[in-house]
């Protein structure tokens, strides 16, 4: 029988929002103890938005280089892999070392467990160590999930049969592939078949869909398959893999189904699996508290607290990518900051209420793609009357004068009977810095006629959102 213990709080699971709340808790008086069964800090410094945007930036210097000649000369640019490879070891990630994440979360006075945590009943988790030991922890005020998502692997025939790659394998890579399938064109998809483009690596996105970035406003979507085709990257929509199978000298061969290319055959050094992330619910022991143990996510409510068709299950709130609200680091952390005050709340209410009607996102091709609330679609389906206005980013002064690689939009929707924005686009250089404006004016409700008597400064990017609040009228 496994040993009891009794502490005020248990998170199990340390993504950005699990490792955020058990340090703040701890610092606000609680005694926390943080499972963890593989590192501190989760997907995103490791696999995820930090090492991955080293390779972007490194990509960028590459075109950015490759562009000079329409701008100040002849540039001669020989692609080598060895400096990202080291600086995704050696920077971002300390090899995949966890030491700081650590020390930072002890020193908040956390207890840090390693081990696989499962629920066993209200407010009880119990902890299997690497060694097959149990502990069983009583929560006083309860427990945080935030057991985060892993990289699906869909139903195709043969594709357990094949060594093929995930964003993990991809963020590990110390060499390229000469050639390279993958498979999903949302934003991991089109982040890595760029990169890997730009180093030289011939590439083919399998894409189900009838385009890219199906999530967001199908202009961007279009502009970013054009980038990818001017860095010689192949689009296949509308097409999925019949089946895989091993090819000589170690090739990968992807047999294709649907669209124009259905029927044909490419043959890769390497296939990367890029389509969708797995909720990691199907080991945490939801059946104790009366949760569907096949459930692919968790409902909560404003304050995170996990529901159950009877109710909310005492003492149990959740965070980070099972609760559908997109798999972002800032979600978790906006998460993790409502889950904590409602946790010291105790029997109260913490104050605050999740809401993601201003949630931006960005998808860091070249151009960016960033968004911001609703896209015109969801606009219309949730019964608005809707206005629209765009502006071809080119066209600005900034984009003039910006040279090659400026292409890109602001796309701007409006509840035309309140008066206010829902939602936007911006797609181009720095399209994730530009979309913070956009991103305060859906939060806070600013009017439609207030953003219009801003004044834009002159030559920028930004001053384009003026030109595409002018075209709400049009």
């Amino acid at each position: 029988m496994s040993e009891v213990r009794e502490v005020d709080l248990v998170v199990v699971g340390t993504g950005p929002g699990g490792e955020t709340l058990a340090g703040e808790a701890a610092r606000a008086g609680l005694e926390v103890v943080a499972v963890e069964k593989h590192l501190v800090g989760g997907e995103c410094p490791y696999y995820g938005c930090i090492p991955s945007k080293m390779m972007v930036r490194a990509a960028d210097s590459l075109a950015e280089a490759r562009r000079a000649d329409r701008l100040a000369g002849d540039v001669v640019v020989t692609p080598s892999w060895a400096p990202v490879a080291a600086r995704v070891r050696d920077e971002a990630t300390a090899d995949w070392d966890d030491t700081a994440a650590v020390e930072r979360l002890e020193s908040a006075g956390a207890t840090l467990v390693r081990g696989v945590g499962r629920l066993d009943g209200e407010r009880r988790v119990v902890v299997t160590g690497a060694d097959g030991t149990t502990t069983t922890y009583a929560a006083r005020r309860g427990v945080v999930l935030n057991p985060g998502t892993r990289p699906a692997a869909p139903d195709v025939p043969g594709l357990a049969d094949v060594a093929y790659w995930t964003n993990r394998d991809a963020l590990r890579a110390t060499e390229l592939p000469a050639s390279l399938v993958v498979l999903g064109g949302g934003p991991i998809g089109c982040e890595l078949a760029q990169v890997l483009a730009r180093f030289g690596t011939d590439v083919t996105i399998v894409q189900h869909g009838d385009r890219l970035l199906p999530r967001d406003e199908p202009e961007a979507a279009a502009i970013v398959a054009d980038a990818l085709a001017d860095d010689g990257v192949r689009v296949l929509t509308g097409t999925s893999l019949a089946r895989v199978e091993a090819g000589p000298d170690g090739q990968v061969v992807a047999h294709l189904e649907g669209g124009a290319d259905g029927g044909a055959t490419v043959q890769a050094e390497r296939l990367l699996v890029a389509a969708g992330r797995t909720p990691n619910l199907d080991d945490l022991g939801l059946a104790s508290v009366g949760l569907d143990p096949a459930a692919r996510g968790l409902e909560v409510d404003a304050r995170l607290r996990v529901q159950r068709p009877d109710g909310p299950v005492p003492g149990l709130w959740a965070i980070g990518d099972v609760v559908g609200h997109g798999a972002f680091t800032h979600v978790s952390m906006y998460q993790s900051r409502i889950a904590l005050a409602d946790v010291l709340a105790g029997d109260g209410d913490g104050a605050e209420e999740a809401s993601y009607d201003a949630l931006p996102h960005v998808t860091f091709t070249d151009p960016e793609v960033a968004g911001v609330g609703m896209t015109e679609a969801d606009a219309r389906e949730a019964g608005l009357r809707v206005r629209t206005g765009s502006t071809a980013l080119e066209s600005s002064s900034r984009g003039f004068t910006h040279g090659p690689g400026a292409r890109g939009l602001v796309k701007v929707v409006e509840d035309a009977d309140a008066g206010v924005l829902v939602g936007a686009t911006v797609v181009g250089p720095g399209g994730g810095e530009i979309v913070g404006l956009l991103a305060l004016a859906v939060h806070a409700r600013v009017p439609v006629t207030t953003l219009r008597q801003m004044i834009y400064a002159y030559p920028t990017f930004h001053r384009a959102i003026e030109t595409a609040l002018g075209d709400l009228d049009a």
